[in-house]
């Protein structure tokens, strides 16, 4: 009679014990395929009540044991391939996730994004001015900011994997809105490029911990869902940002200081207490919940903390590959960042944004200079917000409904192409500011397709090392695209900008094919493996899963998504 071997898990301190049961003694499983991504799929013929788990490698006795989480993970104690839990008590633990994990992380973020892009809002309340700054002077600050940005995310990101990301977020949190604040005290060009130097460095790799934090709680196409609403609050921050602006800078003169001043120091002072709350709002994971601040039962019970450890595992066995204060030697970084099938991604990265990129960062300077008032730039700047949101949004609904990551994510840069080519050709010194302002608009509403390719990027990563590097390379490549950006439009090409916007019609035309490509090379490495994997017979195919030195996604049973 077949048999499997399993572990039983335990108490905390108990551990976990192994045993070996015949397959007539294993529960049932939920039908294949049954799963439902969204709750506007699922209809009342799905029993809520039914079975929800689905089928893995840890039901077939083949394979269960050579996929076992190793007993140094520190979600050991709670797997066990045995449970089983229904749609009810999914979805309800998912509602509670999203509520417990979800939500503050993406106050975090706009915590982040209200420090990131502040600078726009003093732009319109003459910040060059009263610094005698000049609009180069102004990209210089941002290409600075960039490059220590993007020098912080690897050490973020080996710092964030050694002491644990619910360590390192808040203090990089608390010390970054130090900084931001003492931006009221700025006094010239030195002192800004200073400032925007060490902002770079405290929030550098920020982005890429979120995402591998949240990866610890959320299956792939939900993590892909939670990233759209993490960067949909990036917007939200923008909109918050420019309303906080329009009355914050009402505060010009007050002690004898600029509006722009009180902006920066009353922002910091708000990141500094979000960062202090995060500190007892981060748990290091779904089984280490208990503490002072988050009550001495946790968040979750033992029955919610073993369905989130199975159902992730269930469906991505790498995740157990390394637990969540393990540092990453230096060779196994290396190891991940030569992972070459991954550059494809990367090169996406660092593309995609510079379309759009220079038209939003000079959107407050634009407005002012077509005639609009510090007020009434502040409030212009939330229509193409608030449509970026429901593009983002649609964007991400649509690549998980379609399970069609790569082409659907180009969509973005098809957006774009008709609006540029309109401010190249069709945009003049006597052209109407309101035309302006609302082709301007609809080319910042592009759908955003960021939580896509950083969904996809971890999916492909296929071990927590490699998901760990490749978050912060990817943003690496990102932020190398953002120096670009800045860098286009020049004071030498003021106001229409025509030299940098053939760059930008160029750079989309490119991005648009290499979308292409790197469809094409997923297509083409998944069928090559197909080929080599389908010539095995099933003992060779033990025999590979038994002993292979391959890891991630180098191994032979691996295939990309795209």
């Amino acid at each position: 009679m077949a048999t499997i071997r399993i572990r039983q898990p335990g108490t905390e301190k108990d551990g976990v014990s192994q045993s070996t049961l015949s397959l007539d003694q294993i529960p049932p499983l939920g039908a294949e395929k049954l799963e439902k991504r969204f709750w506007w799929q699922r209809t009342r013929a799905i029993d809520p009540y039914a079975i929800a788990t689905q089928p893995s490698v840890f039901d077939d006795p083949d394979t269960a044991e050579k996929y076992q989480p190793p007993d140094n993970w520190e979600n050991v104690h709670r797997f066990d391939p045995l449970a089983r839990w229904t749609w009810a008590e999914e979805d309800a633990l998912i509602r509670k996730m999203d509520f417990r994990i979800t939500a503050w992380a993406c106050i975090m973020f706009m915590a982040l994004e209200m420090d990131r892009t502040n600078l726009s809002q003093a732009n319109s309340d003459n910040f060059l001015e009263d610094l005698n700054l000049s609009t180069n002077d102004y990209n210089l600050g941002n290409t600075v900011f960039l490059i220590a940005f993007l020098l912080a995310e690897v050490p973020s990101q080996l710092v964030s994997k050694w002491i644990g990301p619910d360590r390192w977020i808040p203090s990089q949190m608390v010390l970054w809105s130090i900084v931001a604040g003492a931006q009221f005290w700025l006094s010239g060009r030195s002192s800004f490029l200073a400032c925007r130097a060490l902002l770079g460095l405290l929030q550098g790799g920020f982005i890429p911990d979120i995402v591998l934090y949240l990866s610890y709680f959320y299956k792939h196409h939900e993590l892909t869902l939670r990233l759209s609403w993490f960067w949909g609050m990036m917007t939200v921050a923008e909109i918050l940002a420019a309303l906080l602006a329009y009355g914050i800078l009402h505060m010009r003169d007050v002690e004898g200081r600029s509006g722009w001043r009180w902006l920066f120091l009353i922002e910091g002072l708000m990141t500094l207490f979000v960062g202090i709350l995060a500190f007892g709002l981060m748990p290091a994971g779904p089984c280490q919940t208990r503490s002072w601040f988050r009550g001495k039962d946790g968040w979750f019970s033992e029955r919610e903390e073993i369905i989130i450890v199975n159902r992730v595992l269930r469906e991505d066995p790498s995740k157990s590959s390394m637990h969540n204060r393990e540092p990453i030697t230096p060779r196994l970084l290396l190891k991940s960042l030569m992972d070459y099938d991954l550059w494809p991604l990367y090169i996406i990265g660092l593309l995609f944004q510079i379309p759009a990129a220079p038209v939003g960062r000079y959107l407050t300077l634009a407005l002012r200079g077509l005639g609009f008032s510090t007020f009434q730039t502040n409030l212009l700047t939330i229509p193409s917000s608030v449509l970026n949101i429901i593009t983002m949004f649609a964007l991400s609904y649509l690549a998980e409904i379609r399970n069609e990551m790569v082409l659907t994510a180009m969509l973005g840069q098809v957006w774009c192409l008709p609006f540029l080519i309109w401010l190249e050709v069709g945009y003049t010194a006597e052209s109407n500011k309101w035309v302006v302002f609302t082709i301007i608009s609809l080319l910042l509403s592009y759908p955003y397709a960021h939580p896509i390719q950083v969904g996809l990027n971890s999916r492909n990563s296929n071990t927590v090392r490699s998901r760990t590097v490749s978050a912060a390379t990817y943003n690496m490549f990102v932020q190398l695209g953002n120096i670009i950006s800045s860098n286009l439009y020049r004071a030498d090409d003021a106001p229409l900008y025509r030299r940098g916007n053939k760059y930008l019609l160029a750079i989309t035309s490119v991005s648009i094919v290499w979308y292409l490509f790197t469809k094409c090379y997923y297509i083409f490495r998944n069928k090559r493996r197909d080929e080599k994997w389908d010539a095995m017979t099933e003992e060779e195919k033990l025999h590979y899963l038994a002993t292979t030195t391959d890891e991630g996604n180098k191994r032979l049973d691996f295939r990309f998504q795209h």
